[in-house]
């Protein structure tokens, strides 16, 4: 029986190049993450074309392909299928760092330690979200009394609850020992182990050493050693100090590893890393921890609870989603947990909300732009449910990015109900729950306000996405434009029927596809069209039409024509390695252009000397709706010469 992911999974396989491109791949959340052994070779267009693959993009070493929620079955049928068992997460990871600076290295890090506590994260959210109704709502209907004062049954169910909701917050620092020993390949039941050490029962709860006069804690919670002493401090809660032990333990256990001999190391290794990691963790490690997390937090809520908290808050609120694309989002999981432990609420997450909120809405806008482009639909519409659910990232690589105008309008409509919740003081009493169920982790006295924030989030980036894309704001490929003039991701104007004729876009030799020196052209795998090899550099328009699509190196530029043909051409084999030199444009993307009007010039010789191929391939992308007749066969071609049809089906 084939899986649900077979075919697209084979098709992926090929798309990016093959099993011998593939250095490593892993996953995360929503992506899969290969590191290709030449990046040049994955078929960008191609895995576009892949039913299952919402977007893609290039970060911390990695080709990252978005294929949504259901990412981890896609990986199992993808692994079963290529035949690469045996590439683990941390060979990814670390051949991706190659190319990584220490800063990106570091927030790389910070994910991965992350990453793999969100599911308990998100379902402490929704619980300790639960309980707020329950235990902290007064109801109209129940006289003012909150669920929990006036029903037994319900306050047992808030009374029970309480038990994963410390489980998963209190006790956070054995999931961050934990993943800290998985993912630097220590021994993991040490990370838990040692996780337990600063949260057991036996030490002061941190919630409590606030309330513990100095003389209480020297008296009974301490360890008397004779010469010193140490306070028995629990660190529940607590995100710095587990993370530095964390780290200690590891580096502890590689270093005993290479000095011990294999024969005694099942004994003293985890001794020798296990038992001065925990006493450097209360000595040293958590005191410090605590007062740098301490500071942190501090620092952030005086920021957001100053005079100026306002204009923090609406830049904190519009500079989310780009965190998300570098990955530096992951710090924020980091502080709002401080804030929580040494505050017992947060004024960040409210502001994570609401960009999800907003990313959302920008994508529904584009959803009501192009009504009626199915294919586009069976990504944009999963993207708006996926963000308003709390995961963006379908939305933003999948739609947003891609047109560049609806992620600027979340980011201003999510900066503006950032700057709103922060000016009337909203805040969370627990993380994990994103976009509009994030409702429930905030404070039940800031519902209202949260609302209108809500609100805001939605109407500003829905509206803003309209209105850039009608005035052409931050937009070039997707513009309303008078008369016939086509938006691309959107139903073209087209004539029933419409015949279009293309004429030599480059003076030269013409040659049938199938002589294209580049197998993707040579296959039809981008669309149907013929081949010239240019005997001069000037490149023309070859029907009245617009630009759809330039890239940042000139070697290729997209049109689309009145009656909605989409033509690439593509100057050269592998010149986009020449990052532009070479290659004049006289056009912008977005431009409209007429027949014979000149877009481009290049210097043919100097290229060559280069080493790179000048045929060019003149492709119909969307061969699917046309039906395309070259006209001549081998030839000598002019820009005045007409050289295929293509006839709307």
């Amino acid at each position: 029986m084939m899986g649900k992911y077979e075919k697209d999974s084979k098709d992926l396989l090929a798309a990016i190049g093959g099993k011998k491109n593939i250095s490593a791949v892993t996953h995360c959340a929503t992506r899969m993450r290969f590191v290709l052994n030449d990046p040049k070779k994955a078929d960008e267009a191609k895995i576009e074309e892949i039913p299952s693959v919402k977007g893609m993009f290039t970060n911390a070493g990695q080709f990252q392909v978005i294929i949504g929620n259901d990412v981890a079955v896609f990986y199992n049928e993808f692994v079963k299928i290529s035949g690469i068992e045996g590439v683990s997460k941390e060979a990814a990871k670390s051949a991706a760092k190659q190319n990584q600076n220490p800063v990106q290295r570091a927030i790389t890090v910070l994910a991965e330690i992350f990453t793999p506590l969100l599911p308990a994260i998100i379902v402490g959210g929704l619980i300790l979200g639960f309980r707020n109704i329950l235990e902290a709502v007064p109801m109209g209907w129940l006289d003012g009394q909150t669920i929990v004062e006036a029903s037994t049954f319900w306050s047992g169910v808030n009374g029970f609850l309480w038990l994963p909701g410390e489980a998963i917050f209190h006790f956070l620092p054995v999931g961050i020992t934990w993943s800290i020993a998985r993912k630097m390949g220590a021994t993991e039941i040490l990370g838990i182990v040692l996780g337990i050490t600063l949260v057991s029962p036996q030490l002061l709860n941190a919630y409590a050493v606030n309330g513990t006069t100095a003389a209480e804690i020297a008296k009974n919670w301490t360890w008397d050693f004779g010469f010193f002493t140490v306070d028995k401090i629990g660190y529940q809660a607590q995100v710095i100090p587990a993370m530095l032990a964390g780290f200690l333990l590891v580096y502890l256990e590689r270093f005993f590893r290479k000095h011990i001999p294999e024969a005694v190391s099942m004994i003293f290794v985890p001794f020798f890393s296990l038992i001065p990691t925990i006493l450097a963790a209360h000595i040293i490690l958590g005191p410090i921890g605590w007062k740098i997390g301490t500071a942190i937090s501090a620092v952030v809520n005086a920021g957001l609870t100053s005079s100026f908290s306002w204009l923090f808050g609406g830049i904190f609120g519009a500079l989310y989603s780009p965190l998300v694309i570098t990955g530096l989002h992951h710090t924020t999981l980091a502080i709002d947990s401080q804030l929580i432990a040494d505050f017992g609420s947060t004024n960040l997450w409210p502001m994570i909300c609401l960009s999800n909120i907003a990313q959302g809405a920008a994508v529904l806008a584009i959803v009501f732009a192009h009504r009626g482009n199915k294919k586009e639909e069976q990504v944009s519409i999963p993207s708006v449910i996926s963000a308003w659910l709390g995961v963006t990232e379908p939305a933003m690589f999948g739609i947003n990015l891609k047109y560049t105008y609806p992620f600027i309008a979340a980011m201003i409509g999510s900066g503006i109900a950032g700057l709103f919740v922060t000016l009337f003081k909203v805040r969370a009493l627990s993380i994990g729950v994103g976009g509009l169920p994030g409702i429930l982790a905030i404070r039940p006295q800031d519902y209202p306000i949260f609302a209108i924030g809500m609100v805001i989030a939605i109407a500003v980036p829905f509206l803003l996405t309209l209105t850039f894309r009608r005035i052409g704001l931050f937009n070039k490929i997707d513009r309303v434009e008078e008369g016939n003039v086509p938006t691309l991701g959107s139903e073209t104007t087209k004539k029933a029927g419409a015949v279009v004729e293309l004429f030599a876009p480059i003076a030269g030799m013409l040659h049938p596809l199938s002589s294209a020196k580049d197998p993707v052209f040579a296959e039809g795998m981008m669309g149907q069209g013929v081949v010239i090899d240019p005997s001069e550099g000037k490149l023309y328009a070859p029907f009245d039409g617009q630009i759809s699509l330039l890239f940042p190196t000139k070697h290729a530029i997209g049109l689309v024509s009145t009656e909605g043909t989409e033509v690439l051409i593509h100057i050269g084999i592998d010149t986009v390695q020449l990052d532009g030199k070479y290659f004049t444009s006289h056009v912008k993307q977005g431009d409209s252009v007429k027949k014979g009007q000149l877009l481009m010039e290049f210097d043919v010789e100097a290229i060559k000397e280069e080493g790179y191929e000048v045929q060019t391939p003149i492709i119909v992308t969307n061969s699917t709706d046309f039906q395309v007749d070259p006209l001549l066969e081998e030839a000598a071609v002019t820009s005045n010469e007409k050289i295929l049809t293509a006839t709307e089906l």
